[in-house]
């Protein structure tokens, strides 16, 4: 009960209100019969797609590499993509603007699929480094050539894989909020940043409200797409292990190795840029930017140093991966015993609780905040005001990764393992710290790493609801680069590439942390 009284708290009541709100004082039918609605969701639906198509041609050589290729440094190619995943929205909105420094339509599009190369990548390499190469064998020896049997017999197999992660793809670019605020400038708006714009520079509740509801509505269309595609995908047959389909390429491989690793070189290009921008002044190389992070910015641009924003970051971040492990790891733990019990209405139950689990991670963030100012001065304290708010409400961004990345794992767990010991006398308490938390241990270390550097980033619901006073690291950037002067956009860069090295290191670590025998352990991700 309690994971799903946190989601109905903390999710649904809040996502509910908004609802209502855009239902009341007419907030629907004036957004719905404005022409500039439907202006900004056809963009926001046009550059998500985009992104999404960008992204799933660049993932797929990567997935190859990653799923069909034995050669010296393919584990680091599957760590290497997974950081721009990771890395905070503020940070990679930065990055793209040392390349583009007045932003547009190209870079915004570029970095929603920067961000989400290893969502595709890593969903769809995990099916495709299980499909028996003997059927691509078996047509090339019928006479098809290379680009026929892919087209005909691999790309059908991968379809369910593709699409799943295609439609999660999607939902990330839909709901994308600090690249576009980066980014787009006044020029190119999209549903979330103008939810944001009416919220808290025009004060429009009812016409946000209104927004978030046609937002919401889109989301929930492609979490159904994404469902539909991943139970397809869990009922493909595995018939070979990796270690028995991988191997040296051969031929016209090669260039798909070499499409792989151009796409990767391309992803690290924006990490580099933001590294060196970090360090460059008018004046030359310096690190000024660095040195300043002890104070307040140029002209007060802060009201606090650099390294308090930083410290409440670490602090915030560590108070939501502990809310959202208790409750994703319970969750996950009630979704596996009812995916065990026999029975239509238990398995009917798990699959409606994995859905709801994962609603989070497509509904705005920054209607989730949203959401928080208008209801959570009903509870007893007030929580609006509480330091608890911003970790409440990073910790929902983050348990849906939680879940994804812990449920698989205990879902592995043998089954004969947990009745031998029962039979043998043990409590289901016992059962559960003998057999269940020694087998999963590393997977749950990594997923709360995992968390902890999402959180370190959130930037979406942060950045309605820190107060001035109490600025994350992702907040106080964006408050810098919206402030004149060198001195305050060093500091942006600074943080920025402090923020990025931190996050780096901790992917590094648990990709390796999690890897058991050779075997991705983290989940689904």
């Amino acid at each position: 009960m309690l994971p799903l009284g946190f989601l109905v708290v903390f999710f649904a009541w809040p996502v509910a209100a908004i609802i209502g709100r855009g239902f009341g004082s007419g907030g629907v039918g004036t957004a719905i019969g404005d022409p500039l609605t439907w202006k900004l969701a056809g963009f926001t639906v046009a550059s998500a797609g985009v992104s999404t198509i960008v992204a799933v041609l660049a993932g797929l050589p990567v997935a190859f590499l990653l799923a069909r290729v034995r050669l010296p440094g393919v584990s680091l190619v599957r760590t290497l993509v997974l950081v721009p995943f990771v890395l905070p929205t503020v940070v990679v909105g930065l990055a793209f603007r040392a390349l583009w420094p007045d932003g547009g339509l190209l870079p915004l599009v570029l970095a929603n699929a920067f961000f989400n190369v290893a969502v595709v990548a890593r969903t769809v390499s995990g099916l495709w480094s299980h499909l028996d190469p003997r059927t691509v064998d078996a047509a090339r020896a019928l006479g098809a050539s290379p680009w026929r049997a892919f087209r005909s017999v691999t790309l059908p197999a991968l379809g369910p894989a593709i699409a799943s992660s295609a439609a999660v793809v999607f939902l990330f670019c839909a709901t994308s909020f600090g690249v576009v605020l980066i980014l787009g400038g006044s020029k190119f708006r999209t549903l979330e940043t103008e939810i944001y714009l009416r919220t808290v520079d025009l004060l429009d509740l009812s016409g946000a409200a209104a927004l978030s509801l046609v937002q919401f509505a889109a989301v929930v269309a492609a979490l159904v797409v994404g469902a539909l595609a991943r139970r397809r995908r869990e009922n493909a047959v595995r018939l070979r292990s990796r270690s028995e389909t991988a191997r040296r390429p051969r031929g016209g491989e090669w260039w798909a190795v070499s499409a792989g690793l151009a796409v990767i070189a391309l992803l690290m290009t924006p990490i580099v840029a933001l590294l060196l921008e970090s360090v460059s002044t008018s004046d030359g190389w310096s690190l000024a930017g660095y040195e300043a992070l002890a104070g307040q910015g140029s002209r007060g641009a802060l009201q606090v140093s650099g390294w308090d924003a930083a410290s409440m970051s670490l602090r915030t971040a560590f108070d939501a991966t502990l809310l959202a492990m208790i409750v994703g790891v319970l969750a996950s733990v009630v979704l596996v015993a009812l995916r065990r019990t026999p029975g239509r209405l238990a398995r009917g139950m798990g699959e409606t609780m994995d859905a709801a689990l994962m609603l989070p991670l497509g509904v705005s963030a920054v209607t989730v905040g949203f959401g928080y100012l208008v209801t959570l001065d009903a509870l007893p304290g007030d929580l609006r005001t509480s330091p608890l708010l911003v970790p409440l409400a990073q910790a929902l961004v983050i348990i849906p990764l939680i879940v994804r990345m812990v449920l698989p794992v205990l879902r592995s767990v043998d089954v004969r393992l947990r009745q031998a010991a029962s039979t043998l006398g043990a409590s289901p308490g016992r059962v559960w710290r003998e057999i269940d938390l020694p087998l999963t241990a590393r997977s749950l270390v990594a997923a709360a790493g995992f968390g902890y550097v999402v959180a370190l980033g959130e930037f979406g619901a942060t950045s309605f609801l820190a107060r001035p006073d109490a600025p994350t690291l992702p907040v106080a950037v964006a408050t810098l680069i919206s402030r004149p002067g060198e001195l305050n956009n060093q500091m942006a860069y600074a943080a920025c590439a402090l923020l990025m090295i931190v996050t780096v290191v901790a992917v590094v670590l648990i990709d390796r942390f999690g890897a058991v025998r050779g075997q991705n352990s983290v989940g689904e991700f």
